[in-house]
């Protein structure tokens, strides 16, 4: 990089921070800072919402995973559509007609404060620590490309963006992250025409991709087969098969955007319920094309390897690997021209920033409504009161996160399939005790909580006893053995006596969420979108 690259990584990031300054002069209290006022585009947060899973994890981790495995990442998309459905039916409309600002108090309001409590603490824990790879994964970019230690370049990234997201709150998390999506995509569009240009045109990129499993000496190489029927994920061998990517991400994906305050929290600020379903709605139609692209740039990136081999010698891990995790940014800055190098890395900062940002937000909004609130203040904080202890544990959490990403490097090859196997623990059992409360009339606080970590031990004696059962089932069976303990529990243990008004689901209970818009033509829309992705990659698969 030289100066003209750090001038357009310094303009970005002076612009970022100003953008934040501007909007949080507007606010007056924590609904604001956290909710953006309910006064938040439906386009703009749908945005978001997928800017915020395209985080640097998967502009490094997606192209990685496709270098070393194959297209078979674009399966995990299946699902989504799908998981999208079931969150605008069974999920935000209850959050919704609550008007929560922490999705945990819905936790509180079906079964009582231990549940929210646990809930939450459990969220914080695991979400810090899954954010602490995104650091992880931008920092080690700056130290391989500015040659700056490591520990400094994680300072660098957690300090500028906990002053951003301090100042600006959850709407300037929601426009900068517009922002930062356009300039992403713009990031990969650019490494994607100058790799094409390297290798020799398209055709050439499918032809040198498809050997690049011996040049690399991969036996889990599947090249540019993008639907595999046959794997179950219950062999080392077979982790990304049709079946756990379809289910395992259908769980993961309820999951994490139906009960995971960093996406609930930006769903819940769209003006209405309509809104809110028109932002799921575009992150559901969306996503793939994005995942598509840069899944495609790992396929470019595979071509150039094959034609370049000498290349992999710029991915040396220090200890005698490679570290696979690096082929972007290395592929940027040894062949792009100075300029686009710049824009490319603030795409990789525009990825990290818009993760960072949220999970921090919404971890301070935790914070202060799950556990300050209840048991510090004993009540509502007062307003003059709110602005400043939430920037506070927005700083707080900024620096947990720091502290974090200094340890999960080795929890995986990919940084992609890290954060997500350290998410995969605990969304299985989190969605099962939010749907014991909304599916079942019996369902009790002491069933939710035993259920809870029912599924949490039960996910982490398959991580350590059965590795190669694929992570993308502990979603499923997390579940499965948190609901079962939760109702087995709950009825020994005589059930429920609370007041269920507005908490659980019946047929006709739409009827109570005031819809302006014919939703049920939309979902089959939905569904039938999963079902054109699948034709659409056993057709790429035959093709190539």
């Amino acid at each position: 990089m030289n100066n003209l690259d750090w001038g357009v990584v310094i303009v970005y990031l002076a612009a970022m921070i100003g953008l934040s300054w501007h909007l949080g002069r507007k606010q007056a209290d924590a609904k604001d800072y956290y909710l953006g006022g309910n006064n938040l585009s439906w386009w703009s947060v749908g945005i978001s919402t997928m800017a915020t899973q395209c985080s640097t994890n998967s502009l490094l981790g997606a192209p990685a995973f496709v270098i070393t495995t194959g297209l078979i990442w674009l399966q995990y998309e299946f699902a989504l559509p799908l998981a999208m459905v079931f969150i605008m039916i069974f999920l935000l409309p209850f959050y919704r007609k609550l008007n929560l600002v922490s999705v945990y108090e819905y936790q509180e309001r079906r079964f009582g404060r231990a549940a929210r409590t646990v809930l939450s603490i459990t969220f914080q824990v695991l979400r810090a620590f899954a954010t602490g790879v995104t650091v992880y994964g931008i920092s080690i970019v700056l130290q391989s490309i500015v040659g700056i230690p490591f520990t400094v370049s994680v300072i660098i990234l957690g300090v500028v963006t906990v002053i951003y997201d301090m100042l600006g709150g959850m709407a300037a998390v929601v426009i900068s992250d517009v922002i930062q999506m356009v300039i992403l995509y713009l990031g990969i569009a650019l490494c994607v025409v100058y790799s094409v240009s390297e290798v020799g045109g398209l055709s050439e990129v499918f032809t040198q991709f498809s050997q690049l499993g011996t040049v690399i000496g991969s036996e889990s190489f599947v090249g540019l087969q993008a639907v595999d029927f046959s794997g179950l994920g219950l062999t080392a061998d077979s982790q990304y098969g049709f079946w756990p990517m379809l289910l395992g991400g259908l769980f993961l994906y309820i999951s994490y955007y139906g009960t995971d305050q960093t996406q609930v929290q930006r769903e819940l600020s769209s003006k209405d319920i309509d809104d809110t379903n028109r932002s799921l709605m575009l992150n559901g139609m969306l996503r793939f094309p994005l995942v598509l692209t840069y899944c495609f740039l790992g396929v470019c990136i595979g071509a150039y390897i094959v034609k370049n081999p000498e290349f992999l010698g710029l991915l040396g891990d220090g200890d005698g690997g490679v570290n696979y995790n690096l082929a972007v940014p290395k592929f940027v800055t040894t062949v792009l021209p100075h300029g686009v190098i710049g824009l490319v890395i603030v795409a990789l900062f525009s990825a990290a920033m818009s993760s960072l940002d949220s999970t921090i937000n919404s971890l301070s909004a935790a914070t202060i409504k799950d556990l300050y609130e209840p048991f510090v203040q004993k009540g509502d904080i007062p307003a003059e009161k709110q602005l400043t202890l939430s920037r506070f544990f927005t700083v707080f959490w900024g620096a947990v996160i720091v502290f974090f990403s200094f340890y999960v490097g080795d929890i995986s090859n990919s940084v992609i399939e890290s954060v997500n196997k350290v998410g995969s623990l605990a969304n299985g059992p989190i969605l099962a005790m939010f749907l014991l409360g909304i599916l079942t009339r019996f369902g009790n606080e002491l069933g939710a909580i035993v259920g809870l970590f029912a599924g949490l031990i039960g996910n982490a004696v398959l991580w350590k006893f059965a590795p190669e059962v694929s992570w993308l089932w502990w979603n499923v069976f997390g579940f499965f053995v948190a609901f079962i303990v939760g109702v087995l529990v709950s009825k020994m243990s005589g059930g429920t006596s609370n007041d269920l008004t507005g908490l659980v689901w019946y047929r006709g209970v739409d009827k109570e969420f005031d819809y302006q818009v014919n939703w049920p033509s939309r979902y089959r829309i939905m569904a039938a979108y999963s079902g054109v992705m699948v034709l659409f990659c056993v057709g790429l698969t035959y093709w190539l």
